[in-house]
């Protein structure tokens, strides 16, 4: 199914019945990724995936962060869902934040999986951004395939490393079927040194939200616990063993956390 909106074609596919659950997935990822928690959820709730701009089978010219939560708004509108839990990893998960800073009436909860709030000073976003350009100009430069080598290798994934053969080369295809053009527009308008840095707002966060991070990712770790400092509602949950991509690393522990939490949030209303 495809939405349109100001020259972007969003590709998006819903599953089950039952209080709205948008997933929002990583860079060089699409709502394929999603596939294990969107069935483990779809026997009690209408799961929504959904490829963001630059990935998967989603059409756009080049979207920034903020545009971007303006068309998940819009989407959300035009399929009728007036409010929804929102999860989102990595890149989704600072969408998935922005979207409840900016259109909170629109989020009934927030799962975060590995994700930030953006960098807080400006010298650090302008130096991501400068690094961003230098690989979205490398993408371009050399293509996809060479592109996917040298990301696959990079100390984030270092973990993913040691998943069964047939996974690795699942992520792998998934990462090679993207387009170049699609890739660094994401790097250069979606990346974490163009995006607002929202660690000022996060006492503003009145909704109930999980914070998930696994242990081998240190980086995050810290951002997660920093996160869970500065947000009245939120509980963090390491995940012992594995690193950044905890819904592919610890995939069976992971789906039953994120049920464990939203079953908790409909009991209490």
């Amino acid at each position: 199914m495809l939405f349109t909106i100001e020259g972007s074609s969003y590709s998006y596919e819903r599953i089950g019945k039952g209080d709205p659950v948008l997933l929002l997935h990583g860079f060089t990822g699409s709502k394929e990724n999603w596939n294990s928690l969107g069935e483990a959820l779809s026997e009690n709730y209408q799961v929504i995936k959904i490829d963001l701009p630059g990935h998967g089978k989603t059409k756009s010219e080049a979207v920034s962060m903020e545009q971007c939560c303006h068309h998940l708004k819009e989407f959300l509108k035009y399929i009728k869902v007036e409010e929804a839990h929102v999860i989102g990893y990595s890149m989704g998960g600072r969408l998935a934040l922005s979207f409840a800073m900016t259109f909170p009436e629109f989020v009934k909860s927030l799962v975060l999986e590995s994700s930030s709030p953006g960098l807080q000073s400006a010298e650090e976003r302008k130096q991501r951004q400068d690094r961003d350009e230098k690989l979205a100009q490398r993408i371009l430069n050399e293509g996809v395939e060479s592109f996917v080598q040298f990301w696959e290798n990079i100390p984030l994934f270092d973990t993913q490393k040691s998943l069964p053969s047939a996974v690795r080369q699942e992520i792998q295809q998934e990462r090679l079927s993207q387009q170049a053009q699609g890739l660094a527009d994401s790097l250069r308008f979606m990346g974490t040194g163009s995006q607002t840095s929202w660690w000022e707002d996060l006492k503003q966060v009145k909704i109930p939200s999980l914070l998930l991070v696994g242990e081998l990712d240190p980086k995050f770790v810290k951002i997660g616990q920093e996160m869970n400092e500065n947000m009245s509602q939120s509980e963090i949950i390491i995940f012992k063993g594995v690193g950044h991509s905890i819904h592919v690393e610890a995939k069976d522990q992971f789906n039953e956390k994120v049920k464990h939490f939203l079953n908790n949030i409909k009991e209490d209303l």
